[in-house]
């Protein structure tokens, strides 16, 4: 068990008043916003209305210029002054990202792509990385393909490989930005499956997505932003069957008229 999981009542992540600025534009202002060891958060909300900024500001991908970030019981952001670079990079290890464009490494083989983070930062042996690569690649349906290269996979397996690349570091929390946007519809659903399963073992998640049956499946939150902020929170039946938010029952309109 990680320092991130110890003390199940306390939330992993907390975020007091964030707000960020690209310039003279205002992306995010206001947030508040705690998330509970396995818990199941998805963001939901309009193209630019800063769910992608949001999140990565919960690693320090981004950083806000504004209010408190508290990661693992750490104080990540503080008054708008993040940790300083090494106490920053230890942090992260406890949290995994899965981005839309995969990211993978494309001279490493699907197994060294999963095992280079662990070896080098978790100073885990070859041999043992591999073991755990192994097992990973069959819990995303991929143990065939551990020797190919990620020029010879279709999106949907760069990302389940992206999963488990992101796994192997044994994170409290994983993050997931868009992770089907870039993918054909076809191969939508079989990235969809893992996350599913991840959510039944008690992955700690948050998921900025636009799939909204999913959403509706596997969320214990609902968060839906707008204009930078939190407009509505909830659990799924609430956000999707009464939406309170006359914003909220709008952009819900325009998305399910689609399906």
């Amino acid at each position: 068990m990680t320092n991130c999981q110890s003390v199940e009542t306390s939330p992993l992540i907390t975020i007091r008043n964030m707000g960020k600025r690209f310039g003279a534009h205002t992306v995010l202002q206001g947030i508040d916003f705690d998330v509970f060891p396995g818990q199941v958060v998805v963001i939901i909300g309009p193209s630019g209305s800063g769910k992608s900024t949001f999140l990565r500001c919960c690693n320090g991908l981004e950083h806000p210029e504004e209010g408190d970030v508290t990661l693992c019981g750490q104080r990540l952001i503080s008054d708008g002054k993040i940790l300083a670079e090494p106490q920053l990079n230890a942090l992260r290890k406890d949290v995994g990202m899965v981005f839309q464009s995969f990211n993978l490494f494309p001279h490493l083989s699907v197994m060294e792509n999963i095992c280079v983070a662990p070896i080098m930062l978790r100073k885990v042996s070859k041999s043992a990385a591999q073991q755990q690569a192994m097992k990973l690649l069959e819990k995303v349906g991929l143990a065939t393909r551990a020797q190919a290269m990620p020029n010879n996979l279709s999106g949907g397996q760069k990302q389940r490989v992206a999963i488990a690349r992101a796994l192997a570091m044994s994170p409290s929390v994983m993050l997931f930005d868009e992770p089907t946007s870039a993918l054909d519809p076809e191969r939508v659903g079989e990235v969809l499956q893992v996350m599913k399963l991840l959510a039944q073992e008690g992955m700690t998640m948050i998921v900025v997505t636009h799939e909204m049956g999913f959403a509706r499946e596997v969320a214990d939150q609902v968060v839906v932003m707008d204009d930078g902020g939190i407009i509505e929170s909830g659990p799924p039946e609430q956000i999707f069957g009464a939406p309170r938010n006359p914003r909220t029952q709008r952009f819900l309109q325009s998305i399910l008229s689609r399906n």
